[in-house]
């Protein structure tokens, strides 16, 4: 049993719709919260197929790797990919088998990124508890996420549909050279918008467009349409990646699982970083300053200094404003798409996803 199932017929309300539903009731959102609900209704026997089988993952060894892929996938993930798979099969003939092993893979193919992460960013901290390679580690968080990579490319194959595993493949390939553009501009201060957005494109972007895609493949949806949905994941995941940067400057620790500041600790300039340099033109030097340091920790009086620009410039507004509009492209480009319960539940995410606050 994993952290966020029961198995009794329903799922813990620990999903990211279901934080969303919760956030969004009694704060204006009243009509917003009313569409997480019935999305909740429309999921509920998928995401329960979803969590059974991602349980059973990693059951094959006790080695180090195998308990590191086991521990996080126990923990409290959003599970947000598999739901664009299984509400992208809802646009065509529904959930089925197809649908589901796509919604674990890409669920594992997240995790393996994230075991690799913690070891290259020297995490402490992964949704909310001791990160893999703590408890076993690196080597073993290493080899956990190979693990799940390898365990989600196999499922993807045994489906039989050609261009599905294609397609993950060049993703994979994607997030690879987005991870090694990064890494090569950690502790550049001064680097591009246009570069950031490359990164969160092949990063995150790259991810949520394939599950849209799977989601429709194993559908039967038309290829036009699949295109549509497609385009729906791209904004769709570059708005996630926006709002989980914002968070790191403005979100509530005990929400999201993870400290302050952890980006910039990184030496990762993300766009609400960019933009307050952008407005505080004296910002720059400091941060210079803090990323030529052999100290990794983010000095008090400059935390402040940031948290006081990001309000006082807006720049956590318009953040979040520009999420909404990236929202906003992902409910028109759904458009063409007949209307269903299954169109309903994707434009009630696209429209919460820059209101989450985990």
């Amino acid at each position: 049993m994993t952290a966020t199932t029961t198995f009794t017929g329903t799922v813990q309300r620990s999903d990211v719709v279901s934080s969303l539903g919760g956030m969004c009731a009694g704060r204006g959102l009243d009509a917003l919260a009313a569409r997480l609900a019935e999305l909740r209704r429309l999921l509920d026997g998928d995401l329960v197929d979803i969590e059974g089988e991602i349980a059973k993952v990693g059951l094959d060894g006790e080695t180090p790797a195998h308990r590191s892929a086991r521990h996080l996938l126990g923990l409290n993930g959003k599970r947000l990919r598999p739901i664009c798979v299984a509400l992208a099969s809802h646009i065509g003939s529904g959930f089925n088998d197809a649908a589901r092993t796509f919604a674990v893979a890409v669920e594992l193919v997240h995790n393996a990124t994230l075991l690799h992460d913690d070891v290259v960013d020297l995490g402490d901290r992964r949704r909310g508890a001791d990160a893999a390679r703590v408890i076993y580690g690196n080597a073993a968080s290493i080899f956990g996420g190979d693990y799940l990579l390898l365990d989600a490319l196999s499922k993807i194959q045994a489906v039989g549909m050609t261009d599905v595993l294609e397609r993950v493949l060049l993703v994979i390939k994607e997030m690879v050279v987005a991870e090694a553009l990064q890494l090569a501009s950690r502790g550049r201060v001064r680097t591009s918008t246009g570069e950031y957005f490359q990164i969160v494109d092949g990063k995150t972007a790259s991810l949520f467009r394939w599950a849209m895609f799977a989601g429709a493949r194993a559908g039967g949806v038309s290829e036009p349409l699949c295109k549509a949905l497609e385009s729906f994941g791209t904004s769709l995941g570059v708005a996630f990646q926006l709002v989980d940067d914002v968070l790191d400057f403005a979100g509530d620790p005990e929400a999201t699982g993870k400290a302050l500041l952890t980006d910039l600790r990184e030496g990762k300039m993300t766009y609400p970083l960019l933009l307050a340099m952008e407005r505080d033109r004296e910002l720059t030097p400091a941060l210079e300053a803090h990323c030529a340091s052999e100290d990794t920790a983010v000095e008090p009086e400059l935390g402040r200094r940031i948290a006081q620009i990001m309000v006082e410039e807006r720049v956590v507004d318009d953040c979040l404003e520009l999420a909404s509009r990236l929202c906003g492209d992902a409910v028109r480009s759904i458009e063409p798409l007949p209307e269903s319960p299954a169109k309903a539940a994707l434009e009630g995410v696209a429209m919460s996803t820059p209101r989450r606050r985990r």
